[in-house]
């Protein structure tokens, strides 16, 4: 009789089990929705706001080089280099330009070939060095940009490759480009949620984005005329902007 009992049960005991988990596996899926629902990506809105800064440049760096081509022997044309690299720099700190801010950016020695009917002869060596001068406050300096471009070609420099120009402190251009764009952000985003009915939470994520002008005069690496007695070069006005996206929690 107690056999029977226990064999009568076992049915129970299955179906139990089984509602049992039904209802976990049921738990566990309203949980994960849940979790989707209420942590969606959707529940937040992004908002982009612009800031621009406009400024004069107060620095300029000129890239310029010296090329020597088919000079005999590798020695010749070191030395032909070298000495009017020397009276560049010279012609350079006669107008003032500091040591420091003159810098060598390339320096170079390689053989040259001609090809004739196909044939590769060689045709000597080329040496040649680029170098950049800083020019700060040139605005204050009476041209000193246009004199140093004559007065470097007269010297010896054959290859003008371009005038970059910018501003001393952009760090602090770029701080305060960055504000009046947090600022343009916020404000949208308030006209946004009030035109939309949202309720807006926190700021929960930002990125920014810098957008360098590009100040650059590119000389394209022309050669030089030695007649060049003075060379205008305006700088013009520069604007800082800088993007900010700011991503706000939807109540």
């Amino acid at each position: 009789m107690e056999q029977e009992t226990c064999c009568t049960n076992k049915p129970y005991k299955f179906i139990f089990k089984m509602t049992g988990i039904v209802l976990i596996a049921a738990v566990l899926i309203v949980a994960l929705v849940r979790d989707r629902i209420v942590n969606n990506q959707n529940w937040q809105v992004s908002v982009a706001g612009i800031g621009k800064v406009s400024y004069m440049p107060d620095v300029a760096k000129i890239n310029f080089g010296v090329q020597v081509d088919k000079a005999k022997s590798a020695e010749e044309a070191l030395n032909t280099l070298n000495a009017n690299i020397d009276k560049v720099m010279k012609a350079l700190t006669d107008l003032g330009i500091e040591q420091k801010n003159i810098t060598t950016q390339n320096y170079s020695l390689y053989p040259q070939y001609d090809y004739i009917d196909g044939v590769s002869k060689p045709a000597g060596y080329s040496a040649s060095q680029q170098v950049t001068v800083k020019i700060e406050k040139f605005a204050e300096k009476d041209n000193l940009v246009g004199r140093a471009i004559a007065e470097v070609t007269k010297a010896g420099v054959n290859q003008i490759n371009g005038i970059s120009f910018e501003a001393a402190d952009i760090e602090s251009l770029k701080t305060e480009a960055k504000q009046k764009a947090i600022a343009d952000a916020k404000e949208k985003a308030k006209v946004m949620a009030k035109n939309t009915g949202v309720r807006l939470g926190k700021i929960i994520g930002w990125w920014e984005n810098y957008y360098p002008v590009d100040s650059y005069m590119d000389g394209k690496g022309g050669m030089m005329n030695e007649g060049v007695s003075s060379a205008s070069v305006p700088s013009g006005q520069y604007e800082v902007t800088v993007e900010i996206n700011l991503n706000y929690k939807i109540k």
